[in-house]
């Protein structure tokens, strides 16, 4: 990742960060402390702002994004008793094909190896659900899995956009 930093006069410092492909965050930090984070779709595209921050909120932003409230857990470095399965939460969207069906029916286990333990549900949670249970738009599957089998199952909830 690219940092580019530059002096804006009698304004303060200005840091462009290089994201996927030509996409940047930019940052202006005034000499008053208040922050304006912009985005860009390229680096010779007009910025979009995206918010404005005091320096206490910046200060308390960059302290969660730094993980001193949390500290993360990088999946690729940490041995889990599950071997290769990972957890992951997965949003069911109104437009997904899942959406409307029983567990029997999307046959999510069969398709893509991943299992689904749980289904978060407003401030609901069904544990081990049954096979009868309906994915609903909005819910959150509690799912198990090996990477891959994880990303041929967001590739089963997410809808086709071929139309």
């Amino acid at each position: 990742m690219t940092v580019y930093e530059t002096d804006v006069p009698g304004v303060g410092k200005k840091f462009e960060v290089e994201l996927d492909g030509d996409e940047r965050l930019v940052i202006v930090i005034h000499h008053d402390g208040k922050r304006e984070v912009f985005h860009k779709d390229g680096p010779d595209v007009d910025a979009d702002r995206l918010f404005t921050l005091s320096g206490r909120q910046a200060r308390e932003i960059g302290a969660i994004l730094q993980g001193a409230y949390f500290q993360p857990v990088e999946t690729d470095s940490v041995d889990v008793p599950l071997g290769d399965a990972i957890i992951e939460w997965v949003d069911v969207e109104a437009d997904s094909p899942l959406a409307g069906q029983t567990l029997a029916d999307a046959k999510v286990r069969q398709q893509t190896g991943a299992s689904i333990i749980a289904i978060q549900r407003d401030e609901e949670t069904l544990p081990n659900p049954d096979p009868n249970d309906t994915i609903t738009a909005g819910d959150i599957l509690v799912t198990l899995g090996t990477r891959d089998e994880q990303s041929a199952l967001e590739d089963l909830i997410t809808p086709d956009d071929d139309g």
